[in-house]
C-alpha cells in the first residue's frame, strides 16, 4: 500500500518533466518514420501483422537504450557494437526470410540514428526520409522490377531438359497464373517422376489487390 501510494503521488512523475524536450521530439520523429515504413510499405506489399510487435519493439528499445547510454558518454564505437549485437538477433523458433531481416534491420538503424544524430529535428527527418524513400523506390518497382522467387514440386519431369526449358516456363505459368521468366532445376526424384524447381517471376497485381490497396490507403 505505501508502494502504491508513493507511485500515486504527484512528485513521482518529477523524473518526466527532468526529460530534455528533444527526446520528445526524436522520438517522435522515429516512430512516425517506422510508422510510414511498416504501415505503408511493408504492410502494403507483404500483408503481414505479426511482425509488428517485433518491428516496433526493436526500434523503440535500440532507441531508448542508445539515448539513456549516449547521456553518459558513450562512444561512435559502443553504440555501433551495441547495434551489431541487436542486429544478430535471431529467433530460434520461427526463421526469417531475408526481407524480414532487412526490415528489421532498418528499424534498428532508425532508432540508433535517432537517437545518436547530434543535429536537429528536421536533419533527423530529412536523414530518416531519404531512408524511407531508398525503401519505397526499390520495393515500387520504380528502380528495377521485384523480382520474387517459389519452389514448386514439378510432376512434367521430362520437361526439365535444357532444350524444353521454353515449353517448361509456358506450362509452369499456366498452372500457377504467375509472371515466370526463368526456371532452375534444384532436384531431381526419378523414382516418383517429380522435380524440385525455383521459378523466378515479377509481381503483377491483380484488380481485387490494387482496390484492397486503395481502400487501406483511405482508411490510414
Amino acid at each position: 500500500m505505501i508502494f502504491l501510494q508513493e507511485l500515486t503521488s504527484a512528485d513521482t512523475f518529477e523524473w518526466f518533466n527532468k526529460l530534455p524536450e528533444k527526446f520528445f521530439v526524436r522520438l517522435l520523429v522515429d516512430l512516425l518514420t517506422v510508422t510510414v515504413l511498416i504501415r505503408l510499405i511493408y504492410y502494403r506489399i507483404y500483408r503481414r501483422t505479426d511482425l509488428f510487435l517485433t518491428f516496433f519493439g526493436f526500434n523503440l528499445i535500440i532507441f531508448l537504450i542508445t539515448y539513456l547510454l549516449n547521456k553518459v558518454q558513450m562512444s561512435m564505437g559502443a553504440a555501433f557494437g551495441l547495434f551489431a549485437v541487436f542486429s544478430m538477433l535471431r529467433y530460434r523458433t520461427e526463421g526469417l526470410s531475408a526481407k524480414d531481416m532487412t526490415y528489421l534491420f532498418i528499424v534498428i538503424s532508425l532508432g540508433l540514428i535517432s537517437a545518436i544524430i547530434k543535429g536537429s529535428w528536421d536533419e533527423l527527418g530529412l536523414v530518416n526520409g531519404m531512408i524511407v524513400l531508398a525503401v519505397w523506390l526499390l520495393e515500387g518497382n520504380w528502380l528495377i522490377k521485384r523480382e520474387l522467387t517459389k519452389n514448386v514440386q514439378y510432376d512434367k519431369i521430362e520437361l526439365i531438359v535444357p532444350e524444353r526449358r521454353a515449353e517448361l516456363i509456358r506450362d509452369l505459368r499456366a498452372r500457377t497464373g504467375l509472371d515466370i521468366h526463368r526456371v532452375e532445376v534444384q532436384t531431381m526424384d526419378f523414382l516418383r517422376d517429380s522435380a524440385l524447381i525455383m521459378i523466378f517471376y515479377y509481381q503483377t497485381k491483380t484488380k481485387n489487390e490494387q482496390k484492397s490497396e486503395e481502400t487501406v490507403l483511405e482508411n490510414v
